[in-house]
């Protein structure tokens, strides 16, 4: 089980600069990737189609926005932070899918603290999330978060 940097709200901006991960390892096998098409209806081939995509890829992959949608699963293997009412997700500067992710790959994240500001009575934190493929020296996403939190 990752082991996640604990903070305080009140100490928040002392992240900036700090890489915490990585999360565990998640295996994204082809259920959740039948699932997730179920959930968007993006039943592209490439994604739901064993065969047809065993012959031209050599096996199926995850959608990108499955891919972006575990950070919120790996967030918390990262970091915690106490002393907080609630946080939202304000959304995202930058996505990247810069790597496939072929069914049953093993994904883990690794998250930069960029900058954390006051909002709307709040802090906003600006992250560089990083999903990692095991095995593989490009990941398969970077995306730039945007949280606030509340205390």
């Amino acid at each position: 089980m990752a082991d996640p940097k604990t903070v305080q709200y009140a100490d928040l901006e002392s992240l900036v600069g700090q890489t915490l991960g990585p999360s565990d390892w998640f295996e994204v096998d082809q259920g959740r990737i039948n699932t997730f098409a179920d959930a968007t209806g993006d039943h592209q081939w490439i994604h739901v189609n064993e065969e047809m995509a065993k012959e031209m890829l050599g096996s199926t992959i995850a959608h990108g926005y499955l891919t972006l949608s575990l950070i919120p699963m790996f967030g918390p293997q990262v970091l915690r932070v106490e002393g907080v009412s609630r946080g939202i997700n304000y959304g995202a500067n930058k996505v990247r899918f810069t790597n496939m992710v072929p069914v049953n790959s093993k994904l883990r994240m690794v998250q930069t603290v960029k900058e954390v500001n006051e909002k709307a009575g709040g802090k906003q934190m600006i992250s560089e999330c990083t999903i990692e493929i095991e095995g593989q020296e490009r990941p398969a996403c970077v995306a730039e978060t945007i949280t606030v939190l509340y205390g």
